[in-house]
């Protein structure tokens, strides 16, 4: 219950108001249900009995016995029905018990509404913080983790932290309150018999206790299954195209079918495990009032009874509204560790260390004047694996650098480095002299626009899109950068222009469309550093040329950072690097490589055979 216990720390904290005015309405709910109960039933009992006993008043005083106040209500009764008569007596008090169990169950209805904020807000906040700590999660962290079991723990382990977790609140705050003011009001009416009610409570809250251990065990391993479902389904729809071309829509539902059985199965030892939550209490509970009533049923029976026949129906109509909130705690019992699983899942993610750290005292950096310096850098993986090993390359301000070499030669993660989406092993990067370690990241990527091989777009319109790394652009602007790009015209031939939908990853749009919305984007936001990663090696030579004028126009002024495939876009870049197995082998202009006769030349040949 540690766990269960953080939890509500970590997120009610900032409820804490609601929560109190729930603890009042509950107590207030408490004590008008035992006036229904503790003082009604006794009366109605002396009404259809009046001529049976005779009342003597009892002076009022500290510490009077439950008895007294008892006899004290039975008197005031038999002189109202001798006064009014039995049939007044009867409307008056049933009036009464109206009125009472009126006010009881708006106290009820106002704890629980209370309680919505906090669940309802809980959720959000949980939401949020997973989904700001992935925004602020390396891209390593990514590389690890499928992407189907991150939408699972957002969007099912969040759902069954707000079904097994906070929906408890209400449940936790409600029904200890009940049970206080029920057993001290049973405590006054016979500790004997409550005494004996409290050793064989635990008995019954032992059993439930070991039940829900085993069930968080159980919630772990289906919620594991139900990531497996969701990455599977993410998979699907990321790769139908090759699916159905290679005919393994069969393969493809065996295995879908494999892990849903599998989930369905764990699901239904973690239900059916939960569905004996009300059986068991309810059983647990008839048999505590079973022997209760024999205990109970020898104490008045006794020859030196210590309570009587009226107050022991009161005792007994109480102690069962104590059995109420006992079951609702034991239900808490059997959902809170499904939650605790949950959370622990949710936790890898909020617990997930983060490498890339802000400095804690920054250096400014309000532009790019010189140069960008790499000395001595590399970089390794977690496990070991080296990527690139002792790299000094120096990219002055206006020139273009083309990186080359074969795929997992390291071009990526070398560029990678400069926006800090990864930090050196060993080494380090300067821009104008100032380690990028010490500057703040968005000052630092505040200078740098990216063009991707794959156009990484929103399901939003076209603005939107172009407008993404400037909030505050105007229309002009955007249409502006969308002329530079070579993206004006088709834009406006479509139905509704710049306010158009482009759906998943803009999938309404040909490949050249999207890129040249990429490079619209990174025009508008003017960046002094411009970083090219393949940008035209998807596309076919129409699109790649009408893409190549665009990006052409980005590059004039800018300093810019292109890795390249095809060496023919790169032939008039001020230096071409060429990197194999994480080295820098080669440098120079694409005509004194070609001269050299080395590995650029190699690679050369092949593209032009």
């Amino acid at each position: 219950m540690k766990a269960f216990w953080q939890i509500l720390k970590r997120y009610v904290a900032p409820y804490k108001g609601y929560v109190g005015g729930s603890v009042v309405l509950n107590i207030l709910s408490a004590v008008f249900n035992v006036f229904s109960f503790s003082l009604l039933i006794p009366i109605l009992q002396i009404l259809f009995n009046v001529g049976e006993n005779h009342y003597e008043f009892i002076p009022w005083h500290r510490g009077m016995p439950f008895g007294d106040i008892t006899n004290n209500a039975y008197y005031y009764v038999s002189q109202f029905i001798e006064e009014y008569g039995q049939s007044h007596v009867l409307l008056m008090l049933c009036l009464i018990f109206i009125g009472i169990v009126a006010i009881k169950v708006a106290c009820y209805f106002g704890a629980s509404a209370v309680m919505v904020p906090i669940r309802t807000g809980v959720v959000r906040d949980l939401r949020m913080e997973i989904y700001r700590k992935i925004l602020a999660l390396p891209l390593g962290f990514f590389s690890q983790e499928r992407k189907g079991d991150i939408i699972a723990r957002i969007s099912g382990d969040v759902q069954e932290v707000e079904t097994s977790i906070t929906s408890t609140i209400e449940m936790l705050i409600k029904n200890p309150i009940l049970i206080i003011i029920y057993l001290g009001v049973l405590f006054r009416m016979s500790w004997q018999l409550t005494l004996f009610v409290i050793i064989f409570a635990p008995v019954m809250i032992g059993i439930i206790s070991a039940t829900g251990r085993r069930l968080k065990a159980d919630s772990v391993e289906a919620q594991r299954y139900w990531s497996d479902t969701m990455s599977q389904v993410e998979e699907t729809l990321g790769g139908l195209r090759i699916i159905k071309a290679f005919r393994a829509e069969r393969r493809m539902d065996a295995r879908f079918g494999q892990v849903t059985e599998d989930m369905r199965r764990k699901n239904t030892q973690v239900a059916v495990r939960q569905a004996s939550a009300h059986p068991v209490s309810e059983f647990l509970g008839s048999a505590m009032i079973a022997i209760v009533l024999w205990f109970g049923g020898t104490l008045i029976l006794g020859e030196r009874a210590v309570i009587d026949a009226p107050s022991f129906m009161a005792y007994m109509a109480i102690l069962y509204s104590v059995i109420q909130p006992i079951k609702d705690l034991s239900r808490a019992a059997y959902g809170i560790p499904k939650g605790l699983a949950s959370m622990e899942r949710i936790d890898v993610i909020l617990d997930a260390q983060n490498p890339i750290r802000e400095p804690a005292a920054p250096k400014p950096l309000d532009g790019f004047r010189e140069s960008i310096r790499f000395r001595g850098v590399s970089f390794s993986y977690e496990d070991g694996r080296e990527v690139l090993h002792d790299i000094d390359l120096e990219i002055p301000k206006g020139k273009t650098v083309a990186i080359v070499g074969a795929s997992g030669a390291g071009k990526s993660t070398l560029v990678d480095l400069i926006p800090r989406f990864y930090d050196p092993s060993a080494g380090s990067i300067t821009i104008d002299g100032v380690d990028i370690r010490d500057v703040r990241l968005s000052d630092l990527r505040a200078l740098m626009g990216n063009v991707n091989q794959d156009p990484i777009l929103f399901n939003d319109t076209l603005f939107n899109n172009i407008a993404f790394g400037k909030q505050d652009a105007t229309q002009e602007e955007v249409e502006a950068a969308a002329r530079i790009a070579g993206a004006h015209d088709f834009i406006m031939d479509k139905e509704e222009g710049y306010s158009t939908g482009i759906g998943d990853r803009g999938v309404k749009l040909s490949g050249g469309q999207r890129q040249r919305i990429s490079i619209a984007r990174a025009i508008l936001k003017n960046p002094p550093i411009l970083i090219l990663d393949e940008a035209t090696a998807s596309l076919d030579t129409e699109s790649e040329r009408s893409v190549q004028e665009a990006l052409d126009k980005l590059m004039s002024g800018r300093t810019t950072i292109a890795i390249a495939h095809r060496l023919s876009t790169i032939k008039n870049a001020d230096e071409i690097i060429v990197m194999d197995g994480g080295r820098i082998v080669e440098r120079g202009r694409h005509d004194e490589l070609i001269a050299k006769g080395g590995y650029y030349r190699k690679l050369h040949d092949m593209q032009a055979l």
